[in-house]
């Protein structure tokens, strides 16, 4: 019994012919032609909505790119340098009386420098920070008169303790604008909540 089974298959296509009905190709060819056009119509409507979607969230972040580099104006900010430079070496400061000064002096720097670091400044409250801005470069101001009266005189109870109440109303003044920056803020924030209700 071992057959071919090509020439059995092939004698078997031989003897049975398949007749496809009249028209056949025809009526395959318009039920075709139906049903790819609108596919293509919902598939180039969908392309255009993906355009005008990519085009819109390009447009946002451009927006936002550019409101946030706007907004970060060069502000100008007065950090406290206690460090000497070459021209003044003529005299001592006020760090440089002590160790437990140097250490007052130290501790009070930097909390006014970070105070000053993590102020967010906008538009919005730009005027309150420029105002407090002028009262700090009038301490710093008075503080650099009274090291230079601590050069002329030598140290004293009442120029130490003015350099130090100095120091003190420096970071005071930046810990009242934060907190006023955070009422703004929070006020604003209230505000917005209330007009979108």
């Amino acid at each position: 019994m071992a057959r071919d089974l090509k020439k059995l298959f092939d004698k078997e296509r031989e003897e049975q012919t398949f007749k496809m009905k009249r028209e056949h190709e025809a009526r395959f060819l318009a039920r075709l032609e139906e049903s790819l056009p609108q596919e293509r119509e919902q598939t180039s409507l969908w392309n255009t909505w993906r355009v005008a979607a990519s085009v819109i969230l390009l447009v946002g972040v451009g927006i936002f790119a550019y409101v946030q580099i706007n907004t970060t104006e060069d502000v100008p900010i007065t950090v406290v340098d206690t460090e000497k430079s070459k021209e003044d070496d003529k005299g001592f400061s006020f760090g440089d009386l002590s160790p437990d000064l140097k250490k007052v002096e130290n501790y009070y720097v930097a909390n006014i420098n970070m105070e000053l670091s993590q102020l967010e400044i906008s538009e919005a409250n730009k005027e309150l920070v420029d105002s407090f801005m002028e009262r700090l470069a009038e301490l710093n101001s008075e503080y650099q008169n009274l090291n230079a009266e601590l050069n002329e005189l030598g140290p004293n109870d009442q120029t130490i303790g003015a350099l130090i109440e100095n120091l003190q109303l420096r970071l005071q003044l930046l810990q009242k604008l934060k907190k006023k920056l955070n009422q703004l803020k929070s006020s604003k924030n209230e505000q917005i909540t209330k007009n979108s209700i």
